[in-house]
């Protein structure tokens, strides 16, 4: 009888320890929201062009090779770091936002002045399975670098917790998230496949929800491409202006706080909403002005080198 009350008392420990995991998890997770919309933003477009029967295949390898991003590469490095040279983690999470801050501005170039850079675009003659090797390799890349923000942006919220705790923790987040993005990209990309067939079959309110759907997935997926530019502009700026603030520059993320409170108590019924949104734009402009400037760095490098 002692033995079993040790037994339910471990468990009750264990239990309790789980509960903390799954907290800490999620508040992380939550931390990355913006990386992690990005992330479904993007992923759609690797899946364009192929017949629905390799859909959802292609989502389970790019799934598959997210998760290893995460949970072999990403992870051991974060936790070394962490526990070694913790000083680091801040510039190199600055790195990462500068990097996102270059993208989305890139993206917004692109849009304005309609010029798409074109290289590994040309129309080559490919086999179906070399195509989709292709594909998925180059989705594979970019969650990298996005897993790694992530991570990094997870890391520094359980930062304080011990060694063996942040390991669960991010195993969770790098768990949880990958199903959260790629199960709301499976749906997204074979959303357009169930209107086809609603749309085909004997009902008519069954067919005008097909066409719905069908005419409404373009409509969708530019606005997610609208919506992972500006996630990728508000991260990133976020990331800079916190990052700056940890290495004593304060007055950027303290003007935007300031700025965003006082935006609040001008509107108190709707207060939150405004001092996140103000706050969450003043981040946006950031993010746009770093990456307007490596924009431009990045064009004129090989105007320069044409010139000479």
């Amino acid at each position: 009888m002692a033995l079993l009350d040790d037994v339910a008392a471990l468990a009750k420990l264990a239990a309790a320890s789980i509960d903390d995991i799954g907290a800490a998890a999620g508040k992380a997770g939550v931390k990355a929201i913006g990386v992690v919309v990005d992330d479904t933003a993007v992923t759609p477009r690797y899946v364009t062009g192929f017949t629905p029967d390799r859909e959802l295949p292609i989502i389970w390898r790019i799934a598959k090779g997210s998760l290893k991003n995460k949970i072999v590469f990403i992870l051991p490095a974060a936790l070394l770091l962490s526990q070694f040279l913790p000083w680091a983690l801040n510039p190199l999470l600055m790195v990462g936002g500068a990097y996102l801050c270059f993208e989305g501005a890139e993206k917004l170039y692109e849009a304005v002045s309609g010029h798409h850079d074109t290289e590994g675009e040309e129309v080559i003659k490919l086999t179906s399975a070399a195509h989709e090797e292709k594909m998925v390799s180059g989705a594979i890349r970019t969650d990298f670098i996005l897993s790694a923000e992530i991570m990094a942006i997870s890391l520094a919220e359980v930062a304080g917790e011990p060694f063996l705790s942040r390991t669960l923790i991010l195993v969770v987040v790098a768990l949880m998230i990958t199903a959260l993005v790629y199960g709301v990209v499976g749906l997204i990309v074979k959303t357009d496949d169930v209107g086809v067939r609603l749309a085909a079959s004997g009902s008519r309110a069954a067919q005008a929800v097909g066409r719905g759907l069908v005419k409404g997935m373009p409509v969708v997926m530019s606005a997610l491409s609208v919506i992972g530019t500006a996630a990728m502009l508000w991260v990133g700026g976020h990331i800079i202006t916190d990052g700056l603030d940890k290495f004593g520059l304060s007055w950027p993320a303290h003007t935007l706080h300031d700025l965003a409170v006082a935006a609040g108590q001008a509107i108190p019924i709707a207060e939150g909403v405004v001092e996140w949104l103000v706050e969450t734009l003043g981040s946006a402009l950031v993010g746009v002005l770093l990456g307007g400037i490596i924009v431009a760095v990045m064009h004129l490098r090989p105007a320069r080198a044409a010139a000479h």
